[in-house]
């Protein structure tokens, strides 16, 4: 009995050795498998990707990681990470709060690991630079930590992106050019409307004067002159509005408060919105770019509110604070929606922000009850622009 329940345990322990060493072969043959996947798609991607030790060392190299650097995947292995991206070339101004990937100078943000993308140079085995981007992220394995590295060559992608900045530098120099080229004919063509026209109009007005005293006129004579001297009136001040609107002569006369001052007081006129000037005249003694630019700015801010805001009170404020003019154009109408404010159609915003980009100040507009654009222009010293 004794030995029949020995024999019974024996060969219920044998079945169970023999099972649990099934299950574990089966385990490892899945490892096998799942590793030698992982292995054939690292090998076949066409993203780089290395990974190193915890000493940036590196254990294993894709071809296209070899392609990338101009080199062989059996002369990437084993050697330090340095070699191809040199530690000089990684070193960023990131936020201290980030940490780095080991002791390589790749700054990397940690979240369980989830990987970080970041930007380096890398170095191809001929001695030529490269823009790389990429992302870090990490495991433990065995005790050890082991970071795996994919690496992108970003060098036409920068080559686009820097050509697009030159061509938008060149538009935002060619937008100042026109509208300095503009403003120049707007004043030459005001100067000679105002010189030649204007005062052809007025000796016209003094010659009708004369015939106007004779006493050898009849009354459909002088009913005709009567006529005649209204239309010279509305000629002459048509005259004055087109001449004005093209350069305000209070700009040349009085200088940038005079003439805010001016165009404040047609606005209130001609629209019957109220509309304060809170200024000091000292502020605002300034260069003729500076001066038209801003009386341009505040012109089409004014316009722009007639049009489209429905208020009925405006306030204009400039100041000078901390070296640079500070602007605020702010009305109680019904504001301005955000997806306005991008529209390739509002030439009005467009115009006024590419002259104050022209001057290389910045630009906001939000809708708080109304519509507020605040400016800031940096400026020269008060005493050198007066």
């Amino acid at each position: 009995m004794g030995r029949t329940r020995s024999l019974l345990l024996l060969t219920g322990a044998i079945a169970l050795a023999s099972r649990l060493s099934w299950r574990m072969g089966w385990q490892c043959a899945r490892t096998a498998t799942a590793h030698k996947r992982s292995r054939g798609i690292i090998q076949h991607a066409n993203d780089a990707i290395i990974s190193t030790d915890d000493r940036q060392r590196i254990l294993q190299a894709n071809p296209s990681a070899a392609a990338m650097f101009g080199t062989t995947v059996q002369a990437m292995e084993g050697v330090p990470l340095q070699q191809f991206i040199p530690r000089d070339q990684r070193l960023s101004n990131e936020p201290a709060s980030t940490r780095y990937f080991g002791n390589t100078g790749i700054r990397l943000r940690m979240k369980g690991r989830r990987a970080s993308d970041y930007a380096v140079t890398g170095l191809r085995a001929g001695g030529q630079h490269f823009p790389l981007e990429g992302s870090i992220s990490s495991l433990a394995e065995n005790g050890h930590r082991i970071y795996t590295i994919i690496l992108r060559d970003i060098t036409e992608r920068k080559l686009v992106q820097e050509q697009l900045e030159q061509s938008y530098s060149q538009l935002r120099e060619l937008s100042a050019a026109l509208q300095t080229i503009r403003e120049e004919e707007r004043k030459h063509i005001a100067r000679e409307l105002h010189d030649d026209l204007g005062q052809l109009l007025a000796t016209l007005r003094v010659d009708l004067a004369l015939l106007q005293q004779q006493h050898n006129n009849d009354a459909a004579a002088r009913k005709l002159q009567a006529g005649m001297d209204e239309l010279l009136m509305s000629a002459i001040t048509s005259l004055r509005r087109i001449a004005s609107n093209l350069r305000p002569r209070a700009l040349d006369e009085g200088g940038l408060y005079f003439a805010l001052e001016s165009l404040r007081q047609e606005f209130v006129a001609r629209y019957g919105i109220a509309c304060t000037l809170d200024a000091n005249e000292e502020d605002l003694i300034l260069d003729d770019a500076y001066s038209t630019a801003i009386f341009r700015i505040a012109q089409e801010a004014l316009t722009n509110i007639t049009r489209h805001a429905e208020a009925s009170k405006v306030m204009l404020s400039l100041y000078r604070v901390d070296g640079q003019l500070k602007i605020t154009i702010h009305d109680d109408g019904r504001g301005i929606a955000e997806k306005d404010m991008d529209k390739a159609s509002s030439f009005g915003l467009i115009g006024m922000r590419e002259r104050v980009w022209a001057l290389h100040g910045d630009i906001s507009i939000v809708s708080d009850g109304g519509t507020r654009i605040t400016i800031r222009l940096p400026l020269p010293p008060q005493e050198n622009a007066a």
